[in-house]
């Protein structure tokens, strides 16, 4: 890195531009932008502007109800598409259905009944064109660890239901209130270094309690860290039954067979779609025909027919135990939520449309309070099952209708079928489906792109897997915050210098060919300034000041004279970094030094006005350009007859 010593005109300082100072607006003016602005950035309202009053009913409906919108161009093309999507993926809800209900501690029907009302519900209300409604294992696997803690399941299976059922309501009413209030934001601090480490660890952990179901073992650990299960499993070996430890690895086999070759021919995706289906039909074939259940092997047995009885009176809100479904249901609806919401977004960049997020918390729930009251648990939109219906060819929400239309005629005819249903073949579905979610990939990836965010996800994974859920899960949202409030509190100062032969003035880190100006130190702030910040950033200045004052005494070469405070970055102030450079400002002039800022926006303009600081420091010293500052601080330096340490005017333009 070099320097900079060139002579310097004065012609240029009077063709400078000022930097202005944005014209006042009416306090309420300015507070309905800001409002607007944190609450409503993609404008919804924007598209009832111009209109007449019928067609505002028109939108508003449309807005509330999307299926409005689409529903009246629906044509048969579309419902071939849809049908076969439709149909696809109700081969997989069944089976996955009935699979996640045993992973929650609930009664296997109600997974069915999971997979009837809530893809009704959010194919009227829903955004997405390729989501597809259902339970989830990693919601399941919450609410089970959760609810667990408090109740025994299998001491009283009622109150348990009851509170799984108060749970989804609560996590539905959190969620349509965070999309009424449009306070999305709030699920952006799972950022997605916590999900890769939270899926994953939630992951492992289903795979190992789908070992009571591999080995054939009727009591189990209800913790879920590994060392309680593995305990478990290995002391117990005595009771590990062949027949069912053969039949899961070879359905497992199978399963990962289908998957791994229809990941190999996308075009064939439907194999691995109908795997899940498949093998609960093979193994119920299997288990009748050779009396298997007589041998060890456990199976479902009855499921009741009919739809989805009403439940509206098994919330107990009054319970001793409300408290725990009320943080179930917190916890378990953001995950979800977050989730949901996630796969939305993917599949709609892949088909080019947009989503509207907060649309689809109220939508994720209503479908969980209507779900609610219709003996169904927390659902969402999965990522594997919505990864099917767009790879079927879906077209729209239809597809979901289909597919509860399909569940409905398995409810009321088909369930008895199940009874031979061996629970190893639900435990081998878990298993294959959850292997799919330990993106091992993605955090190499994090270890390669960001060490911090590898740190993130791997205490997520290890609070998970060692610890509990809950564990895993704060360990990383707090992780995340420290990491958001260094960046607030511990904001960038880079020493600029001038790209040679430009006008350009970049970091002198990134650019080593960048050269440092005589007798001058330019400084970029790099993020808005705070009360949690000021006092860092007036005494991380002042070392950049003492540095470069040693480095230029030990070189004995010019002493410095101008400082330059590059704030393009710093969009907003509050009144203790106004404080800050106030004294920031009396320190300067203390060392005889001249404090000139550059690039200033318009709101930091209003704050420096308003708080006398502009008339403190004199609009001399404001300018547009990091370039135009220097030769400013130049002609000042020359104007004013300031000399060097050795006592010598000199010139200094750039």
């Amino acid at each position: 890195m070099g320097t900079l010593d060139y002579d310097y005109s004065s012609e240029n300082v009077e063709g400078v531009h000022r930097v202005a100072v944005p014209p006042p607006r009416p306090f309420f003016q300015s507070l309905k932008m800001s409002l607007k602005e944190t609450f409503f950035p993609d404008d919804p309202l924007r598209q009832f502007k111009s209109q007449p009053g019928s067609r505002r009913v028109i939108l508003g409906m449309q807005y509330v109800f999307p299926f409005l919108e689409w529903a009246p161009r629906y044509s048969f093309e579309y419902l071939k598409s849809d049908l076969i999507a439709g149909i696809t993926i109700a081969s997989l809800a069944i089976p996955q259905g009935i699979s996640y209900a045993k992973l929650a501690n609930l009664p296997p029907i109600l997974g069915l009944y999971s997979s009837f009302v809530p893809p009704l519900v959010y194919a009227m209300m829903g955004s997405s064109r390729d989501l597809a409604v259902g339970t989830v294992a990693v919601g399941s696997l919450l609410m089970a660890s959760m609810l667990g803690h408090a109740v025994n399941v299998n001491e009283n299976p009622k109150l348990y239901l009851h509170l799984a059922f108060t749970a989804t309501f609560v996590a539905g009413v959190l969620q349509t209130i965070l999309g009424l209030l449009r306070l999305g934001f709030i699920v952006d601090f799972l950022s997605h270094a916590t999900i890769i480490g939270f899926m994953g660890g939630a992951a492992t952990v289903v795979c190992l309690q789908q070992l009571k179901g591999i080995f054939g073992l009727n009591h189990f650990t209800h913790a879920t860290d590994l060392v309680s299960v593995l305990t478990s499993v290995f002391s117990q070996t005595h009771k590990w039954r062949w027949e069912s430890t053969l039949m899961g690895c070879c359905f497992l086999f199978f399963l990962l067979l289908t998957r791994y070759f229809s990941k190999r021919r996308p075009k064939f995706f439907f194999i691995s779609a109908l795997a899940p289906l498949a093998s609960v039909i093979l193994g119920s074939l299997f288990v009748y025909l050779t009396h298997a259940e007589r041998h060890g092997v456990q199976v479902i047995g009855h499921l009741k027919k009919g739809l989805n009885p009403p439940s509206a009176e098994s919330l107990t809100f009054g319970s001793p135990y409300f408290t725990t479904a009320l943080k179930t249901g917190i916890i378990t609806g953001v995950i979800i939520l977050a989730e949901g919401i996630a796969a939305g977004r993917s599949f709609a960049m892949l088909k080019n449309y947009n989503i509207d997020g907060n649309k689809e918390m109220i939508a994720f729930g209503m479908m969980n309070i209507l779900g609610s009251c219709t003996s169904c648990y927390l659902t969402t939109g999965p990522f594997s099952r919505s990864a099917v219906n767009y790879n079927a060819g879906c077209k729209t929400l239809a597809s979901n209708i289909v597919m509860a239309v399909a569940v409905m005629i398995t409810l009321l005819f088909l369930t008895p079928l199940f009874y031979y249903t061996p629970l190893v073949v639900l435990s081998s579905i878990i298993i294959s489906a959850m292997l799919g979610l330990i993106d091992y990939e993605g955090a190499i990836h994090l270890w390669k792109l960001d060490k911090f965010d590898f740190v993130v996800c791997i205490s997520a994974y290890i609070g998970v897997v060692f610890g509990n859920i809950e564990i895993g899960l704060v360990a990383a949202v707090l992780l995340s915050v420290i990491r958001v409030l260094l960046f607030v509190t511990r904001p960038k100062t880079l020493v600029l210098g001038n790209i040679p032969k430009s006008k350009y003035y970049r970091s002198v880190d990134q650019y080593p060919t960048a050269q440092s100006v005589h007798g001058v130190l330019i400084l970029e702030i790099g993020a808005p300034i705070y009360f949690s910040n000021s006092s860092y950033l007036r005494e991380r200045i002042s070392r950049w000041i003492d540095e470069e004052e040693d480095k230029l005494k030990s070189s004995g070469g010019t002493r410095l004279q101008c400082v330059i405070l590059e704030m393009s970055a710093v969009g907003s102030i509050d009144t203790s970094g106004l404080g800050m450079l106030d004294e920031l400002k009396k320190s300067i002039d203390r060392r005889g030094l001249k404090l000139l800022l550059a690039n200033p926006g318009g709101e930091l303009m209003k704050k420096l006005e308003r708080s006398r600081f502009l008339e403190a420091l004199g609009e001399e010293h404001i300018y547009m350009t990091v370039a135009e500052a220097v030769s400013a601080c130049n002609f000042l330096l020359q104007s004013h007859k300031l000399k060097p340490g050795d006592g010598e005017v000199e010139t200094y333009m750039v």
